[in-house]
């Protein structure tokens, strides 16, 4: 008996497939069209208002004295301006815009990934190498104009030199062909400061203290330093049928190796450090791959101690390190003191290095 004919069928995407993909696509080149609009307007807008205070500053010095030239020429610009051109061209404005090119001469300097908002900030800042190091540093890790100001704010720049030793602070920061930073200890900071987990008062636990930066990961990092990405919390590793638990593990990939954190609240102890030299060892022989540079361990404390830090391991291993937190932003002067101790501290051991 002759077999019923065979239906063949031709699968056709359903108009709901169809116009999904295509809403897809569509959506793809508007927000690529958007981004690039924004950039375009304001790598504009920063050229602009640089090509501004240029003219301000060349007409002021055709002999026009810097307080007249602030009570009555800008106050004569800043009228007919807005009259003719809307808002934004207030006499604060026009003198952020002299300050601009004031602090960036060069038009050539200027980065094309910060906007007006950035360099309204980076003008404000007095040392040049300063300035140009945030500039810099700025566009390369992509910060905020929030981050920026948190940044110049907590003295990133000063607390990331204060540890260098090899050359003056400014012409190791002109120097952009040198490497910043070139050792584990270099990337680390000494204090760190956690103000942004908002902890009111001294009754907070460790726990706490660990889920605090798990829920402010990415402020956590920037505080941490260049390069660092999130790997894990609370890594077992287990040794002679005992587990020992890391608070927090991340990897950096310009050193190249992955950073064991502890958090300690209260005073460096000898055990704690111990316990991270102990954490190193195994992780080193368990985790670490090939190309991976041996692994940084960081016990982070609310107080130091001196002599736990003189006279424990600390003082050899290269790649063991502890620091002090800070869990509120301190004044500038208190920041410019902790510095001060920082580089007699590395004096002393050059010092001591040279008996």
């Amino acid at each position: 008996m002759d077999s019923a004919p065979k239906k063949h069928t031709t699968q056709i995407n359903s108009p709901s497939t169809s116009n999904s993909a295509l809403l897809s696509d569509i959506k793809s080149v508007i927000v690529e069209a958007r981004a690039l609009v924004r950039q375009t307007v304001n790598n504009t807008m920063v050229h602009a208002y640089w090509q501004i205070g240029r003219l301000i500053v060349e007409d002021e010095q055709l002999g026009n004295t810097r307080a007249q030239y602030g009570k009555k020429i800008l106050k004569s610009l800043s009228t007919q301006l807005t009259a003719e051109l809307g808002k934004g061209f207030d006499v604060t404005n026009l003198r952020n815009m002299r300050r601009f090119y004031l602090a960036f001469e060069k038009q050539e300097t200027l980065s094309l990934e910060l906007s007006w908002s950035h360099y309204n900030v980076l003008a404000r800042i007095e040392n040049p190498a300063a300035r140009l190091w945030y500039m810099e540093e700025s566009a390369e890790q992509h910060w905020s104009v929030r981050a920026l100001e948190r940044q110049i704010g907590t003295l990133y720049y000063e607390r990331l030199l204060s540890s260098k030793n090899k050359q003056p602070v400014e012409q190791e920061a002109q120097e952009k062909t040198q490497v910043l930073v070139e050792s584990a200890k270099d990337y680390l900071r000494d204090p760190y400061i956690l103000d942004f987990l908002n902890l009111q008062d001294k009754s907070y636990q460790e726990n706490e203290l660990e889920q605090g930066i798990i829920n402010n990961l990415q402020q956590f990092l920037l505080e941490l330093g260049k390069g660092f990405a999130f790997v894990e919390r609370q890594k077992r590793l287990r040794f002679d049928d005992e587990d020992f638990y890391i608070d927090l593990v991340f990897y950096n990939f310009k050193l190249k190796c992955f950073l064991l954190l502890d958090l300690k609240i209260g005073k460096l102890k000898h055990q704690d450090v111990g316990q991270m030299d102990t954490y190193i060892r195994l992780y080193d022989e368990r985790y670490t791959s090939e190309g991976d540079n041996p692994t940084i361990g960081l016990v982070l404390c609310s107080e130091k101690s001196e002599a736990v830090v003189k006279y424990s391991v600390l003082s050899d291993r290269k790649q063991l390190f502890a620091a002090k937190y800070l869990a509120h932003l301190p004044t500038e002067e208190e920041l410019r003191i902790e510095l001060q101790k920082e580089r007699e501290r590395v004096q002393a051991q050059l010092r001591k290095q040279q008996e």
